[in-house]
């Protein structure tokens, strides 16, 4: 369906592709994977028409329609959800207005014979041909059936576009995309912004109802869930996987050793033959042998080993003071914003070491209730931190926090004690800081930047009481995994909002769930509470037909 064929990319004299094709098929689920950096945002740019290659094409069919939905955008601000959504039927709606002008000028007229009558009728002719050969829709219906599943509330569909986040305001493009009914569609970290039951109900639509999908994800279960192949760019060219993510790291691990081993053989046959040109240069029986060998060497293309980041990197929090034996206790918490109510009469006890998850939709006061905890909201009821409490806390505005006039190795060389300071250049590297990244100002560091410096800085900080918002939006798998061994490890309490399942499972040994203005605390681990949660949310989901 969509061919790319030989692309190359180059700029400022560095190769990002070389001679790089594949052919995305009718119905395939791809997961485009590699390290950050390695080309997958411009792979995807290039097929959705956005970016141009260097070098070579790509040829899909005329009437294809592929839609991409990018890691940032926004929607307009003049108009509401409902009619921000009701965009994705834009062209059949303008045939429609078409339709209905050229009907109305046909009525008027009476220049029966002319050429401008003629062409008139030729139009209404073409463009009736293309509208009334389309599947008769309720547009309304429809709308209603994406805006739902994606978490909106009714109340939403009249609320302007402005009022809402970024977060939201990619739910209302996904929408959008999602109702065109595209042959492909293009996603780019589209887990970042939404919660765990609005990504259920994705996976469901892009594994049931979707055509052709390619996916960036740093979220394993969700890729896993939907792709069934995977393409990893590395190094400039690609490698084309039949298997879902978790089988092609196996293969990738395959593919490796047999390069490590190729590469072993290729030097040594290099030594060989260079030992040989040493030994027998200048001597005349040998001459054109010498020169034989020159030349081969001279040809011979050097195997590379694909870059994989082996490091067995492993960070612990540096020890703190024991807390009391209830860090947190809520009691009987209310929080509302003029007539809006958040959550009414919540409880919460969390012991120490406990680590405890709080789910539920974005808006149901999951973050609220942690700023309730910190202390930086009034509420109506208790909420205390025991005796003792050390709190080690992370959101997204943490970065904004950090000392713009710092380096990247100066802001965590000031928190780093120990033994742990000989490892700074190591944990830089494992959350995407390396060469001259660490001697980069905090003030030119990008949003995502700023955001995994924020979380590295805290991993080296005594606490006992550790409070995380979201904290793995800016972070690859990599990284994710050093940050989830960390928790494993820590001995100390863990409050934990995050929408990564893959990245909650196994951490999580309580949840509290937020729902319909209360909290609900279910005993149980979060991989049981997502297996029942997905139950019952695919009762309650009406996909759309």
């Amino acid at each position: 369906m969509v061919s790319v064929d030989g692309i190359a990319v180059e700029f400022s004299g560095h190769t990002l592709f070389k001679d790089v094709s594949f052919v995305i098929n009718e119905n395939d689920k791809i997961a485009l994977m590699g390290k950050n950096g390695a080309g997958k945002s411009t792979m995807m740019k290039i097929i959705a028409g956005i970016q141009k290659p260097t070098k070579g094409n790509i040829r899909h069919p005329k009437d294809a329609v592929i839609a991409y939905l990018p890691q940032h955008l926004l929607t307009e601000d003049n108009c509401s959800v409902f009619e921000e959504a009701m965009k994705a039927f834009q062209s059949v709606l303008n045939m429609k207005e078409e339709l209905d002008k050229l009907n109305k000028e046909l009525e008027t007229r009476t220049d029966y014979e002319s050429d401008e009558y003629m062409k008139i009728i030729e139009r209404v002719s073409e463009v009736g041909e293309k509208y009334y050969s389309m599947e008769e829709i309720n547009y309304d219906k429809e709308v209603e059936k994406a805006l739902l599943g994606l978490g909106f509330k009714r109340d939403d569909f009249i609320r302007q576009t402005k009022e809402f986040s970024g977060g939201w305001r990619m739910r209302i493009e996904l929408a959008k995309i999602l109702l065109q009914k595209p042959d492909l569609i293009l996603l780019d970290e589209p887990t970042n912004h939404i919660d765990i039951e609005s990504v259920i109900w994705l996976e469901d639509f892009l594994t049931n109802k979707a055509k052709a999908v390619v996916v960036i994800s740093h979220d394993k279960t969700f890729i896993d869930n939907i792709t069934t192949r995977t393409i990893e760019v590395t190094m400039g060219r690609i490698y084309d996987y039949n298997a879902n993510y978790s089988h092609y790291l196996e293969l990738r691990t395959d593919r490796r050793s047999h390069q490590i081993k190729a590469y072993k053989e290729q030097q040594k046959f290099i030594a060989d033959s260079e030992r040989f040109i040493e030994r027998f240069k200048g001597t005349y029986s040998k001459t054109n042998q010498v020169s034989s060998v020159e030349r081969m060497l001279e040809k011979l293309e050097i195997i590379e080993i694909d870059e994989v980041d082996n490091s067995s990197l492993k960070l612990r929090f540096p020890p703190a003071q024991r807390s009391g034996d209830y860090p947190v206790t809520v009691k009987d918490l209310s929080k509302s914003y003029g007539d809006h109510i958040v959550f009414k009469d919540a409880n919460m006890v969390v012991e120490r070491g406990e680590k405890v998850a709080l789910v539920g939709r974005n808006g149901e006061g999951k973050s609220t209730m942690i700023k309730a905890i910190l202390g930086e909201i009034e509420v109506d009821g208790s909420c205390q931190l025991g005796h003792n409490a050390k709190v080690g806390y992370f959101a997204q505005n943490q970065a904004s926090l950090l000392d713009p006039k710092l380096t990247v190795f100066e802001t965590v060389d000031e928190v780093a004690k120990g033994d742990i300071r000989t490892q700074i250049k190591n944990i830089l590297g494992a959350f995407m800081f390396s060469g001259d990244d660490i001697d980069k100002k905090v003030s030119v560091l990008s949003g995502g930047e700023k955001t995994r410096l924020a979380m590295v800085k805290l991993l080296l900080e005594p606490v006992n009481l550790l409070i995380l918002d979201e904290p793995t939006n800016h972070l690859d798998l990599r990284s994710k995994d050093v940050l989830k061994q960390a928790l494993l490890d820590f001995d100390g309490t863990l409050i934990l909002v995050s929408h990564d399942r893959a990245f909650l499972q196994g951490l999580a040994k309580k949840v509290f769930e937020f729902k319909d203005k209360r909290v609900i605390e279910h005993f149980e681990t979060i991989d049981d509470f997502l297996a029942r949660n997905r139950i019952e949310n695919l009762k309650e989901i009406d996909l759309m037909s």
